[in-house]
């Protein structure tokens, strides 16, 4: 039985270059990349020197301060270099890929039969665990931690994310093997959440809690999610999940190999021909973005969405939680007088001089200018508009920004990502990075209170 989660705050930015639903292979790529800065937190300590052959699987460094978490290569070859920063910290590890690729064997385990503390061994050992998430702080799950719930969002509203539904269609034996793993991991329920306007692959599955969701941009976000469903209180934690992670945790309960392949998207108004690729974790974004092609010289290449992804270029790396690619045009030009005069090709939540509200359906070819330049907050009381969680979003930022732990605790920071306040960062007139805030003040709860 599902219960129904209805969100009315939000707002859908429509853009040109949707992923078509088709799927191809990508180039194999020659070299691989893990960024640790997709680890937030972690701090590494190699297991492997650099020019080290390693297996796919094969453990590459573990953390510091849990030092049976342990990271592993996505691909069999070389270790080829360490790229270090500032006082030898650990920026990126780059593998030369074998032609033929070798995998580490794990004794595959009967998640039936197994109890909590094998399973959550064996995707330590393995490097399954890596992928599950844990609020507060939005850092990967301390295993010494028993979760009230965990929760896995199977809606995409992000602005042309991959679909759920789509890339996860055909891989039914491999969600189930990991929901039934995780269950036996929380006292709770494990939430899972689809579109109520879809068939997806998720909602008949053993063993889950099932929500359909309806409702505008961030209603597929797992912490708009959470707010609605089970919201973090001071002490309690929760885990998430992502649905493509559920695959490889399967995949590795079941074979006990680690398969890094992932299907993402390539999309953005200045692709060709957008669509899906199967590629691994860490490959060069160049393996797929040409094959594709561009229309332009000059345009923003992000590893993520357009609200939450990071810049990026062709030589870059496929992020590690990363399932979409976009492309759009460089916002390095400036319309004279454009603040004042009528706008009819950009979204806005007001109607100062815009009119994208009075056509919700229409698709924009929007670029990264952001049309006004960062200013002191400005208070609107826009933001509530498109934030549909329980919190007051500008007096959080606020607090985050003066370091005053004690209302970052009251005003529900244990309750957030980064994430969650991207859609209020794209709709500040004030141009306040909203989500570097949250993360620092997420940083700083952790390190002050833990």
């Amino acid at each position: 039985m599902s219960k129904d989660i209805r969100i009315k705050k939000g707002l859908n930015i429509n853009l040109i270059g949707a992923a078509e639903q088709t799927t191809s292979k990508a180039v194999l790529s020659n070299v691989y990349a893990l960024n640790l800065d997709d680890f937030h937190g972690i701090t590494p300590k190699m297991l492997v020197k650099e020019g080290a052959e390693v297996k796919a699987g094969e453990p590459l460094f573990f953390n510091k301060n849990k030092e049976d978490m342990l990271f592993v290569s996505p691909v069999s070859g070389e270790l080829v270099e360490i790229v270090r920063g500032a006082r030898r910290k650990i920026l990126t590890l780059k593998i030369l890929a074998d032609k033929t690729q070798e995998y580490v064997s794990h004794k595959i385990l009967d998640v039936e039969e197994a109890d909590a503390e094998g399973i959550r061994s064996f995707l330590l050992q393995s490097g399954g665990w890596t992928f599950i998430k844990q609020r507060p702080y939005d850092i990967i799950a301390n295993p010494e931690v028993t979760p009230k719930a965990i929760f896995v969002s199977g809606y995409t509203t992000a602005p042309l994310a991959a679909d759920s539904d789509y890339v996860l269609n055909g891989k039914e034996a491999e969600l189930q093997a990991a929901i039934t793993a995780l269950g036996k991991l929380t006292p709770g329920k494990v939430h899972v959440s689809v579109s109520s306007a879809s068939n997806s692959p998720l909602e008949n599955l053993n063993g889950i809690e099932l929500h359909k969701v309806s409702g505008p941009h961030p209603a597929g976000l797992v912490g708009t999610q959470i707010n609605k469903i089970d919201p973090i209180n001071k002490g309690e934690v929760a885990w998430t999940v992502a649905p493509q992670d559920l695959i490889i945790i399967g995949e590795l309960l079941l074979t006990g190999k680690f398969n890094a392949e992932r299907t993402i998207a390539l999309a953005g108004s200045v692709v060709k021909a957008p669509k899906y690729y199967t590629t691994k974790i860490g490959a060069e974004i160049s393996t797929f973005l040409y094959g594709s092609g561009v229309n332009q010289d000059k345009f923003r290449l992000i590893n993520g969405d357009v609200l939450t992804g990071s810049k990026t270029h062709p030589e870059g790396y496929l992020g590690f939680y990363n399932n979409t690619v976009t492309a759009i045009p460089e916002g390095d030009d400036y319309e004279f007088f454009g603040w004042n005069k009528p706008i009819f090709n950009k979204i806005s939540s007001t109607r100062a001089l815009t009119f994208s509200w009075m056509q919700p359906n229409k698709k924009y070819d929007l670029d990264t200018n952001t049309n006004g330049e960062h200013r002191a907050f400005v208070v609107t009381g826009r933001y509530e508009d498109v934030f549909p969680l329980d919190i007051y979003p500008l007096q959080l930022l606020k607090a985050c920004m003066v370091k005053d732990l004690d209302e970052m605790e009251q005003l529900g920071l244990y309750e957030v990502a980064p994430e969650d306040f991207s859609l209020t960062e794209f709709i500040c007139i004030s141009k306040q990075p909203h989500q570097q805030i949250i993360r620092e003040g997420l940083d700083l709860l952790h390190q002050e209170i833990g």
